[in-house]
């Protein structure tokens, strides 16, 4: 199915799976939580460079995947799969996670169509691990499946603040280009040449900003420092997931409220030719 969706359209994808979470569980109920906060009255649909999301017949909502319960190899295909055929129509996809475990197939999908795709990965974690206790798909793997499985240009990694011996060893052994929380300054300014795919983890926030993630890790960025990364890099955005609320952690609904606000921007950014 293929939702109607043209080339130049923005779809949005729900990906409701938890299985592959290491802590908590809990994420696999955030896509319709980001999407009650995008639509709840509060506030619009618009992004800050004026781009009203609900005045265009461009975005399109296509539903959520049947993965809720699902762990191991048959999510992950399903995954690429279905986001496969919605990028062959044209149409640039927007994922809401889930878990990070989906980032590895839906990276994967992308550069299967993009030559010489480059990833912005913005998140507390570095997720290189080469396996987990609940398997090499866990969230905490994704990127050392990508790197292994798929043709990248670079990767970039913001925000991180938890790497340890083992992921400083498969980041040095990937190429992986790290800005760690300790060398962030609100000027830095990336640059990419081609197209660029962009994971965003909520846990890339301090907790102060985004408390409904399944692991707090202080000494975050900012809502707006993020916002701020999202419109100003430079580079041909292509694709993007935001991953890992946890609506169990969320007073009030306010992580959901960050998640849908990131949803305008990024949407915003890729209705862009």
């Amino acid at each position: 199915m293929t939702y109607d969706l043209k080339p130049g359209d923005v779809a949005l994808m729900g990906i409701p799976l938890d299985g592959h979470s290491s802590f908590l569980q809990g994420p696999a109920f955030a896509p319709n939580r980001i999407r009650e906060a995008l639509h709840c009255g509060a506030a619009n649909l618009t992004a800050e460079d004026g781009t009203d999301l609900g005045a265009t017949d461009r975005f399109k909502d296509t539903g959520d995947l049947d993965v809720f319960e699902m762990r191991g190899q048959e999510p992950i295909d399903r995954i690429e799969n279905e986001a496969a055929a919605r990028i062959a129509t044209g149409a640039r996809l927007l994922s809401l996670g889930g878990d990070h475990s989906v980032a590895f197939p839906l990276i994967k999908a992308h550069a299967d169509r993009h030559q010489g795709l480059n990833i912005l990965h913005i998140d507390s974690h570095p997720d290189l691990y080469d396996t987990q206790d609940i398997g090499p798909f866990g969230h905490g793997c994704p990127f050392a499946r990508v790197m292994e499985s798929c043709q990248i240009n670079r990767l970039v990694q913001v925000g991180i603040r938890t790497m340890n011996k083992h992921q400083r060893e498969q980041a040095d052994k990937f190429g992986v280009e790290v800005v760690d929380m300790r060398s962030w300054h609100a000027d830095l300014q990336l640059s990419f040449d081609g197209p660029v795919y962009l994971s965003l983890d909520l846990d890339a926030l301090d907790p102060a900003f985004a408390p409904g993630v399944s692991h707090h890790e202080p000494g975050g960025l900012s809502t707006r420092e993020v916002i701020d990364l999202i419109h100003r890099f430079e580079g041909q955005l292509v694709g993007a997931d935001i991953v890992e609320l946890n609506p169990h952690r969320d007073p009030n609904g306010m992580t959901a409220m960050v998640a849908a606000k990131f949803v305008k921007e990024i949407g915003a950014r890729l209705l862009m030719r």
